[in-house]
Formats: C-alpha cells, structure tokens, sequence
C-alpha cells in the first residue's frame, strides 16, 4: 500500500506542478522549408524558412542556421516573423547552384524548454540545370604562335550570358579587343583590335562568375597563355645600294652606295623577310637629309632623297634598331653605312666677255678681267658654259635672274642692265649687258656675281655651286 500511495503522489504532484505553469513537457516542433533535400526555390530571392509552434530565444536560433555552397559560406538577412526564423541571401541565389542547410546545436524556447538540432537538407534556387563548362578553347595551352591573325576562340557547353562572360574575361596585354558569338552563343571569339608583339607572354582569364543564358554560373574558373614565338629569325639589313627611277620603276645600278651615289638616285635597302609598316619610318642620316620612304617590296624599301645630298661630303645612312618586321620582331641594335655622293659641284667650265676667256685652271674666284667698251651704249657680251646640264626651262631661268652685275668702282657710277639672256642648250647661256661706261681715263670697275651656296644657282636634284663665282670687270676705251 505504501509504494502505491507514493505513486499516486508522484503522479499527483506532477500534474499539479504542470496545471500550475512550472514545468512544459511538450516538445518544440520545428518545420523547415525547403523541407525536402533537392527542393527548389522558386526565385533568387525566396526565403529560408524555419518554423517553430513556440518563441524561441532568437539569437540562439539564428547562430545554428548555416547555408553553404561550393563557393563558401553565404551571407544572408535573417529576420523573425511570430515564430518564424526567414534568411534571405544578400546577394540572391544562384540558379543551378547546389546549396546545402544546416541546423546543428542546442536552442531554447522562451520558457526555458531544449531542442537538440542535427538537421540538413540541400537544395537548389531559380531551376536545377547544370553548370556549363568549357569545352575547348584556342590557342591552345602554352601554345606557340605568330603575332598577325590571331585570336581567342572559346566553345562553351551551353548557351552563354554575352555581358557575364565578357566581364569575366580577362586578357593580359590586349586591351582593346571585340566580340563575336556564334552558334546559338555557344562559340565566343575575341580579336584583339591592335597587332600583338612578338616574343611575349599572352594569358587569359575567364572567372566562373560567366554565366548561361538561365542564369548558371562556370563550373570554375579557367585560364591559359600563349607565346608570340613561332617566328624566331631576327630581321636584319641584307643589302643597301643606289636605284634609279626609270618610268616610275626603281631599278638596281649594280653600283656601291659607299662611292657611287649619284645625283637623282635614290637608295634601296633590302632586309631579309618581310617587314612592317614602322620600315617606312626608320631610316635617317646623319648629317640630316630630306625626303621620304616607300616600300619597294615587302622585303626592301627606297629613300627618295627631296634634294641630293651634298657632292664631297660623308653621310651616314642609320637604319633604327627599333625597325620591326611583319611579325614585330625588330633588328635590335642600329645599322649604319658610309657614303660620299660621286658628283661634283654644279661648276662653270668656261666664261668670256666680248670673246676674251678667263683662265679658270690657273686661277680661282674671284677673277679680275679688262674689259674694252667698243660701243657707246655701254654693251658687253657674256658667255657662261655650266656643268653639269640644266634640265629645265624653270632652272635655267632661275639661273639667269641671280646673275648680278653691279658697280664696284667708283661708287658714283651706275650698275650695268641686263637687257637679255638666251641658253644655247642645256649648259651654256649667253647674256647682253649695257650701260658699262668709261669716263676719260677713269677706270671704272663693275661686278659680276654668279652666287653658289644652297641658296645661290641649283638644280631641281638640289646641286648647286659650291661657292660664289666673282669677276671683276674693268671696263677701258
């Protein structure tokens, strides 16, 4: 009778202590959605939700929620409603990402009751379509390739987010570069808007943020590189030496560009392969000279001087060590080459006054020469040979008007007119003069000048007299 007795008080106690608020032995219910493993969300911002038929002490609650996927753990808002824990990510959900819910520890409901947790469940956002990957891509890994044409080609496994995929690819020392897809964008290319360089290191990146076209991520992350070395020959200058234009073609002389350049030539140098554009800009001499390059082929290229260089004197032709070829391989150190032009000076061969002749051999400007006046008029007749020809009516007349005849002596008396000049052929011109005078036995000197310089008489190549020709006319009865 006495055990039964302290049952009955156990039990009495018991349901007394409950019927007055002490003691809740019901247990805490939890619901979770998404419930089942593999579930989807239905949008990138749908919520995980866990529910509980009690209040529970929040903060403890909150700290057993963890939400993972292969790329780490994801941050979230976690907020309550009733009794409803809600995380929502930060960044939305990924569609085709697998993510995985994990409950794990010990929580309290307000009144003091325990809930131990071990609870996960994965599940999927937006739809559960695979991840694409890459299937191949061009050029190939380490691969060995020119500079000219060449272009990235990646194939990918799915219909690809044009703007996700662009943002992701990185592509070291190519900044401008276009896009072209294809095949249903699958097939992505990228061409590179300027010429790569040689000898270089090219690589690539392509971030596992690129997406398909339903919103799922690169299965990762991808890269390669490429070497612009397949051309390994070094250009060089293979041959420098004078051309000739003949009817607008330039035709080898078989002659040396160190002593044989002559005037109205141009020079040729041929290098050993194809080159680039930047030929056209490398070459230059030393003292400066003017004019302008052309390619000859793509091997060779001619400087077509805008006036000859100077007769007697040493130039320096310097091709730059920054030449490159088609390739952008470029010759690396200066190429340089003598030469003296083999022409002489334009030069007078003879010069007389009324048929009396200077002696140019044995003497040098300037030259003194008695000069009778056998008219009243004061005319004297000048013949003057050149050398070489005048090629054209506009020389010859330029020459004829720098000819100058002035009073020397005395001061007083006044400068001779040319009344008129006529060129017997392409070297000799024949001028009248008149106005000389003579006053008793005063004499009275006038001179001539025939000017030389670059400024002075020149042709259309850019020969000219080396200096002025001076005679000293003195004009007797």
């Amino acid at each position: 009778m006495s055990r039964l007795w302290i049952s009955f008080s156990l039990v009495s106690l018991c349901a007394f202590l409950c019927a007055c608020g002490f003691i809740d032995l019901r247990p805490i219910e939890m619901v979770v959605e998404p419930s089942a493993s593999n579930s989807l969300l239905a949008e990138e911002k749908s919520p995980v939700v866990i529910k509980f038929n009690t209040q529970m002490v929040k903060n403890e609650a909150e700290g057993i929620l963890q939400i993972s996927s292969d790329s780490g753990v994801v941050n979230g808002d976690r907020f309550w409603n009733d009794n409803s824990l809600y995380f929502v990510p930060v960044s939305g959900w990924t569609a085709g990402v697998r993510y995985n819910l994990s409950l794990s520890g010990t929580i309290r409901a307000v009144d003091g009751r325990e809930l131990r947790i071990e609870h996960f469940v994965s599940f999927y956002a937006v739809n559960k379509n695979s991840q694409p990957f890459l299937e191949w891509f061009s050029p190939s890994d380490g691969e060995s390739t020119g500079t000219g044409g060449i272009f990235f080609e990646f194939h990918f496994s799915r219909p690809m987010n044009r703007i996700s995929v662009e943002s992701a690819l990185t592509t070291e020392g190519i900044v401008n570069k276009s896009f072209e897809w294809s095949d249903n964008d699958k097939i992505l290319k990228v061409k590179p808007n300027d010429k790569l360089s040689a000898l270089t290191f090219y690589r690539w990146n392509l971030k596992d943020s690129a997406k398909s076209t339903d919103g799922v991520p690169l299965v990762k992350t991808y890269s390669s590189f490429f070497i612009t070395d397949l051309d390994k020959t070094f250009p060089k200058v293979s041959d420098v030496y004078p051309v000739l234009n003949t009817d607008g073609q330039w035709f080898p002389l078989g002659s040396r560009i160190e002593t044989d350049l002559q005037a109205g030539q141009g020079i040729a140098v041929v290098f050993n392969k194809p080159m680039g554009e930047n030929a056209l800009r490398s070459l230059r001499f030393e003292p400066s000279l003017s004019g302008r390059t052309e390619f000859l082929s793509e091997k060779s290229i001619v400087y077509i001087f805008t006036r000859s260089p100077e007769p007697e004197k040493i130039y320096t032709l310097i091709v730059s060590g920054d030449t490159a070829d088609s390739s952008g391989l470029k010759i690396g150190e200066d190429y340089k080459i003598n030469f003296t032009p083999d022409y002489l000076f334009l030069n007078i061969l003879s010069f007389s006054v009324d048929n009396i002749s200077l002696d140019l051999k044995n003497n040098s400007s300037p030259y003194v020469l008695t000069v009778p006046l056998k008219s009243a008029t004061g005319e004297i007749f000048i013949d003057i040979r050149f050398s070489p020809n005048f090629e054209n009516n506009e020389e010859k007349e330029n020459a004829a008007l720098k000819i100058t005849l002035n009073a020397f002596f005395p001061k007083t008396i006044l400068s001779a007119a040319l009344k008129n000049a006529k060129w017997i052929n392409n070297d000799n011109l024949q001028m009248k003069w008149e106005g000389l005078t003579v006053i008793n036995e005063e004499t009275h000197v006038y001179k001539l000048t025939i000017p030389g310089g670059k400024s002075g008489i020149s042709m259309a190549d850019g020969t000219y007299m080396k200096e002025d020709f001076i005679v000293y006319l003195e004009a007797v009865k």
